[in-house]
C-alpha cells in the first residue's frame, strides 16, 4: 500500500522516553524557530550518517490547519483519485479492506492524526506545527531530529522523485523503508547518544517492540485495518532494522547506493548484499472485461495477504519467502469486479508452499473446501469464485490467483503470454 510517512515522531517517542537524550554541549544556534534544537542535532546527524549538510537546513513554523492542508495536497498528488480508487478495489478484492471503507477519507484522518512536523522536498524546508499544547511540545525535539535526517538525505538523493514513483508499489515501499528507516535509526541514535541496540535495555528487539506498542496511543491508527497499520509501520520498523544491519555491514557507502529493489531485499538483508533482483512480471492484454488498475504487492504484502486469512505469522512468513516477483490487474466484468494476480517464485518448492497456503486462504475466505487437483483448485462461495493454478512461465514456477464474481469465467489472461523481464 502506497504509504505517506509522517508518523516518525509519534512512533519513536515511547522508545526514547525510557532513556535520557544525549547532552547538547557545543551546540550552535541556527537562525529561525527552534534554532537551538537544529544546532544541537545537525552535528549529531552528520556524525551518525557520515554526511555533511551542503547548505544549512531551514525550519519554519506552520499552524495545525496549514499542516493538514499540506498533507491533503500531498496525498492527492501522490495518490490521484483514480489510482487510489484502483488500489482500494484491489485491496478489497484481496481481502485486506472492508468493502464499505472510504479509503481516501480514512487515510486523511490517519495521516493527520497528531501530526507534529514534516520535511518538504519541494520547498527544502522543515516545517514544525506551532501548536505547543500539552503533550505536543515534548514531541518537537523528536520531530526535528528525525526530519533533519530527511533534509540531509535530500541534499544527496532526490526524495521528491523517489516519492513520485508509479506502477511499482513494491519498489516504492522498499525505497521509503530506507529513507524512513535511516531517519528513524539515526534520529534515535542521536537522541540516545549511541548505538540503539547497545543503549536500549533488551537490545534491538526491544526497540522494535516499543515502537510498535506506541501505536495504541493513536486512536485512528489503532482502528485501522491490518494492511494500513502494517504498511505505515513497515518503513520505520523494517526500515530501521535494515539500517541496523546496513551499519553493521560497514559498506562505506550510503544506503541508497543502490536503493533496495524490493521489500524482499529490505526484509532479507543478505539478498540486498547479494544483489538478488526480482523479475518484472508483464501481463498480457485481458481476454475478458476492462482493466481498472494494475500494480504489484511484493513479498511484504504477499505475507500480509496470507496472514490476513490464516492469522498464522510463521506460515505466512515461510510461504511468502521465496517470492520472486508478482503483478496483478483489477478487471471490470459484467457481474462486478475481479482480479488476476500472477506470482513468480525462486523454486518450485517455494511456489508449492505458497500455493498450499493460498488454497487455505481461499477456503477460509469463501467457506469452501474447493474442487479439482492440487495444481488447479477452484473455490466457490459467498458470491465469488477463486481459482488457483500452478504454471511455469519462462522456466520459472508461478501461481496464478483469479477471483471473479460467481457466474464469470476465470480465464482473464493467457498465461502463455505473460512475460518475465529483469527489473
Amino acid at each position: 500500500m502506497h504509504s505517506l510517512s509522517r508518523r516518525a515522531s509519534l512512533l519513536c517517542t515511547a522508545a526514547l522516553a525510557v532513556l535520557p537524550a544525549c547532552g547538547d554541549s557545543q551546540a550552535n544556534k541556527y537562525p529561525g524557530p527552534y534554532g537551538d534544537l537544529v544546532g544541537k542535532y545537525v552535528p549529531q546527524v552528520e556524525k551518525a550518517t557520515g554526511l555533511t549538510f551542503k547548505t544549512p537546513p531551514k525550519v519554519e513554523q506552520r499552524s495545525t490547519e496549514e499542516v493538514r492542508a499540506f498533507l491533503e495536497k500531498e496525498f492527492n498528488e501522490k495518490l490521484p483519485a483514480l489510482e487510489l480508487e484502483g488500489a482500494s478495489r484491489a485491496y478489497k478484492l484481496l481481502g485486506f479492506l472492508p468493502d464499505t471503507m472510504d479509503l481516501r477519507r480514512f487515510m486523511l484522518r490517519l495521516l493527520g492524526e497528531q501530526v507534529i512536523g514534516y520535511y518538504d522536498p519541494a520547498t527544502k524546508v522543515l516545517y514544525v506545527v506551532s501548536d505547543t499544547s500539552a503533550g505536543r511540545s515534548s514531541l518537537v525535539e523528536v520531530t526535528i531530529a528525525h526530519e533533519l535526517v530527511h533534509a540531509l538525505q535530500d541534499q544527496y538523493v532526490p526524495l521528491d522523485s523517489i516519492q513520485k514513483q508509479r506502477d511499482d508499489n513494491d519498489r516504492l515501499t522498499a525505497a521509503q523503508a530506507v529513507m524512513e528507516g535511516q531517519a528513524t535509526y539515526e534520529q534515535m541514535s542521536s537522541m540516545l547518544g549511541g548505538d540503539l541496540g547497545a543503549r536500549m535495555p533488551g537490545g534491538w528487539d526491544r526497540v522494535r517492540a516499543m515502537i510498535r506498542e506506541n501505536q495504541t496511543a493513536m486512536p485512528v491508527f489503532a482502528s485501522a485495518p491490518m494492511l494500513l497499520q502494517e504498511s505505515l509501520l513497515f518503513p520505520y520498523l523494517s526500515g530501521a532494522e535494515f539500517m541496523h544491519r546496513f551499519k553493521d555491514a560497514k559498506t562505506g557507502r550510503p544506503p541508497w547506493q543502490p536503493l533496495p529493489a524490493s521489500t524482499e531485499q529490505v526484509m532479507h538483508f543478505d539478498k540486498y548484499l547479494a544483489g538478488e533482483q526480482p523479475v518484472r512480471v508483464e501481463l498480457p492484454p485481458l481476454l475478458a472485461g476492462s482493466k481498472v488498475y494494475e500494480n504489484d504487492l511484493g513479498e511484504f504484502e504477499t505475507r500480509l495477504f496470507l496472514f490476513q486469512a490464516l492469522q498464522d505469522l510463521g506460515t505466512s512468513a515461510r510461504s511468502a519467502e521465496g517470492w520472486g516477483g508478482d503483478r496483478y490487474v483489477v478487471v471490470d466484468l459484467p457481474g462486478g469486479a475481479g482480479i488476476v494476480w500472477v506470482t513468480v517464485w525462486d523454486t518450485p518448492i517455494d511456489a508449492g508452499e505458497f500455493r498450499e497456503a493460498a488454497q487455505r486462504a481461499a477456503q477460509r475466505r469463501l467457506g469452501s473446501a474447493g474442487s479439482g487437483v492440487a495444481d488447479r483448485k477452484r473455490f466457490e462461495g459467498k458470491g465469488r469464485v477463486v481459482e488457483i493454478v500452478a504454471a511455469t512461465l519462462q522456466g520459472k514456477a508461478a501461481i496464478i490467483w483469479t477471483d471473479v464474481p460467481a457466474g464469470s469465467g476465470t480465464r482473464l489472461i493467457d498465461a502463455a503470454k505473460v512475460r518475465l523481464t529483469e527489473r
